[in-house]
């Protein structure tokens, strides 16, 4: 196992535990803020309403770049390996670990923008007062 694969191995763990620890935090919040706000919202709440959904949709679209970018990086990086190793049989056995190691980079690069912010956004909303 590599170095490389074993911190993003580490990287995806820590980084999807604290995913599944903020979400219900931010969660809550906003949901406490909704049901306090009832059904004429001040300018505060519909502001952070509208920026609920605004970071929900940006967040989504860089975890899909990023996703998409990592893809073609890791289907470039199989490509050369398997043209180096075209007249070597030793170098077959190579390509299931490289492509394990590129799905496992291919998540890493996937989470960390919805990481990110649904961090931020716990931590941000945690020291707001309701």
């Amino acid at each position: 196992m590599s170095k490389t694969y074993r911190r993003n191995l580490v990287r995806l763990g820590t980084q999807s535990a604290q995913v599944a620890l903020a979400v219900p935090q931010v969660v809550g919040h906003r949901v406490t803020r909704m049901m306090n706000a009832g059904p004429v919202p001040n300018t505060r709440d519909m502001r952070e309403f509208s920026r609920m959904s605004a970071e929900k949709t940006t967040a989504f679209a860089q975890s899909w770049f990023a996703i998409g970018m990592e893809m073609m990086r890791a289907n470039q990086r199989l490509a050369l390996t398997m043209m180096g190793s075209w007249f070597s049989v030793t170098g077959l056995g190579r390509h299931s670990q490289q492509m394990q190691s590129a799905a496992l980079g291919i998540a890493v690069k996937g989470i960390a923008p919805v990481h990110r912010t649904v961090v931020a956004n716990a931590k941000r909303l945690a020291s707001l007062k309701p």
